[in-house]
């Protein structure tokens, strides 16, 4: 008997007072579906799952959940109000018992479950909803841009624990390897349809030019059959008294469903004017090292760059990226060794907060108002690159609407923040663009673009950013944080950077399959199994593709059930427990045999896959 859905939307129809944002959409998720959920910037994504997650009401169709079935949702942005700590939010809905699984996953994600909550910063507080979901691990998971605000060595982390899981998951990221290796279906939502492709985001480029390509050609044949049937109705009137009115009716038929074809949205016009060119050398730092109190952020470093190149600086959070880029273009003072730079340079900077954005201003005004922009003396005008255009039109070139030229900065999504704030940057001549986080938020076709622009500028960029896939595209030069102030310069971007390191690849501080988290380390008994390692890959003669998915997932899947049991064992061996509270023993019992039943089932089914993928048929 077929399994019925974990969730299924059926006639999905909503607006928010104004043009449709779906219609007549369905849309299933299956147990075990791991989906990419794509899309431009605005066209929805982020509400869609919203629906999914039952926070917005559709204004008709049905949302389908079977009672037994658990659905997450990690919020954007959570309220943490009531909450002392980032602990205390993260396990507000676990029972007691479980209250183990918080230091687990908050390991993972570098995450301090005793910072108080007035203390952390805006990411912290999405790492611990992202704690939360983890820790809770409903049947489906809800993720939107997860990888936001995540260092490399996390998202690594993140990708091998949803890797090794059983959750079915429905996941928004612009992290292009992130979504190729974790996903096995995309719903692509695109003019307010929803498509669903059983295959992973790897194959979503391929898969959505086709339906371009299709699109075309069928509105090519039907211009031409209009244009056919036209000149026959025109031609008629003369030919004969009384014309086919029924072929009449039908090119008015043909004319309605033509214009209901719904136009594909623009790509942004981003376009950067190099300016005049700075001089050959642009940056020298000479044995440059900074420190904050005790903690050195980057000690004896030697750098130099030349126009065009573009260097990537590359680390976890809190190692001192944005610092050294403050000190490359001379915003703050070394405190040993020197900087100087070369002639004529001309600085934009895309700043990794959106502060040069007033929240509180509107679009119109954030690009007339500001002096860098250069007004020119008209109010409906902005200068771009020496030349005055309309602000509307401006806008129109990085995909907003007229209707938007009035709102304020406030009401735009984070996709739509960063590409006004390329708008801004773009609009004045630059030799020099520093480009701190640039890829969050945006969508794939505008980081695809992003970077064949990059790619053409003849000016020397900076750039910050946890994305391997953009590193890899666009980075020329790779500066490593490597722990202890030490900064060292790798020639190209990411993959080459891991493939250089003397230590082999691999950032500090990634987590990889065969290692143990030190809270799987503290768990593991000496008379529990210890977690095997992964084969290499069987032949496709020998496993299925999920067959060989699975044998790759189970080390993973078995460390962490071994890291529970220890948990579960340490909680209680305290010997006042039952008598203490009897409630929280008996769910400490009985959660402890369920994971001790399936690290054995799990045991089992690797050793039976391994043996296959050694020993083919």
């Amino acid at each position: 008997m077929a399994r019925a859905p974990l969730l299924q939307l059926s006639d999905i129809s909503l607006t928010f007072g104004g043009d449709p944002i779906f219609a007549d959409l369905d849309a299933i998720v299956q147990a075990g579906d791991r989906l990419a959920l794509v899309g431009r910037n605005g066209s929805g994504k982020s509400t869609l799952l919203k629906v999914m997650a039952g926070l917005v009401e559709p204004d008709t169709g049905s949302r389908v959940i079977p009672p037994q079935i658990s659905v997450g949702y990690m919020e954007q942005d959570p309220d943490l109000s009531g909450f002392a700590t980032l602990g205390e939010y993260a396990a507000s809905g676990l029972d007691p018992a479980e209250a183990y699984r918080v230091e687990i996953e908050a390991e993972g994600l570098d995450l301090n479950p005793e910072l108080a909550v007035e203390k952390a910063s805006g990411g912290e507080k999405r790492r611990a909803a992202l704690v939360k979901l983890l820790a809770e691990a409903p049947d489906l998971m809800l993720l939107d841009e997860p990888t936001n605000h995540l260092d490399i060595a996390a998202i690594a982390w993140l990708e091998e624990r949803l890797a090794s899981g059983k959750e079915a998951f429905v996941v928004i990221s612009h992290d292009r390897a992130f979504l190729a290796a974790l996903t096995r279906g995309t719903f692509w939502v695109d003019r307010g349809q929803v498509r669903r492709q059983d295959k992973g985001f790897a194959d979503f480029e391929e898969w959505r030019d086709k339906i371009w390509a299709d699109e075309d050609l069928a509105r090519h044949k039907m211009d031409r059959k209009i244009k056919a049937e036209a000149r026959w109705a025109v031609e008629g009137i003369s030919a004969r008294r009384k014309r086919n009115m029924g072929r009449v009716r039908a090119l008015q038929d043909l004319r309605a469903e033509r214009a209901g074809m719904i136009k594909r949205q623009g790509r942004a016009a981003l376009d950067l004017d190099s300016g005049p060119a700075s001089g050959k050398r642009v940056i020298e730092a000479r044995g440059i090292s900074k420190s904050w109190g005790d903690r050195p952020i980057v000690t004896g470093l030697d750098l130099r760059v030349m126009r065009g190149d573009r260097v990537a600086l590359v680390g976890p959070n809190g190692a001192g990226k944005t610092t050294v880029l403050k000190l490359l273009t001379g915003e703050i003072a070394p405190d040993t060794g020197s900087i100087s730079h070369g002639t004529n340079l001309e600085v934009a900077v895309f700043d990794q907060a959106r502060a040069a954005l007033d929240p509180d201003k509107t679009l119109w005004d954030s690009l007339t108002t500001d002096p860098a922009m250069g007004v020119s003396g008209r109010n409906d005008q902005v200068m771009v690159r020496g030349a005055p255009r309309h602000v509307v039109g401006y806008l129109k070139d990085f995909l907003f609407d007229e209707r938007q030229a009035r709102a304020p900065v406030r009401s735009l999504s984070g996709g739509e923040r960063a590409r006004l704030l390329l708008a801004r940057i773009m609009a004045k001549p630059s030799n020099v663009l520093v480009l701190d986080e640039p890829t969050n938020d945006l969508d794939v076709e505008t980081l695809d673009l992003l970077q064949d622009v990059l790619g053409a500028y003849e000016g020397t960029v900076l750039l910050v950013s946890h994305d391997r896939d953009f590193l890899d595209r666009v980075a020329t030069t790779t500066l490593a944080f490597e722990g202890g102030g030490k900064v060292i310069a790798y020639p190209g971007g990411w993959s080459d950077y891991q493939s250089q390191r003397p230590e082999g690849p691999g950032l500090p501080g990634v987590h990889k399959p065969a290692e143990k988290t030190k809270a799987a380390e503290a768990a593991s008994a000496p008379t529990s199994v210890p977690a095997p390692e992964a084969k290499p890959a069987a032949k496709p003669s020998d496993l299925s593709f999920t067959e060989r998915h699975r044998l790759e997932a189970l080390p993973g899947e078995i460390e962490r059930l071994e890291a529970e049991i220890g948990k579960l064992e340490e909680l209680m061996a305290d010997p006042e427990l039952f008598t203490r509270e009897p409630v929280k023993f008996q769910k400490a019992s009985e959660a402890l045999v369920a994971r001790q039943d399936k690290l054995a089932l799990a045991e089992e089914e690797w050793l039976e896959l391994a043996e296959r993928a050694e020993n083919p048929s």
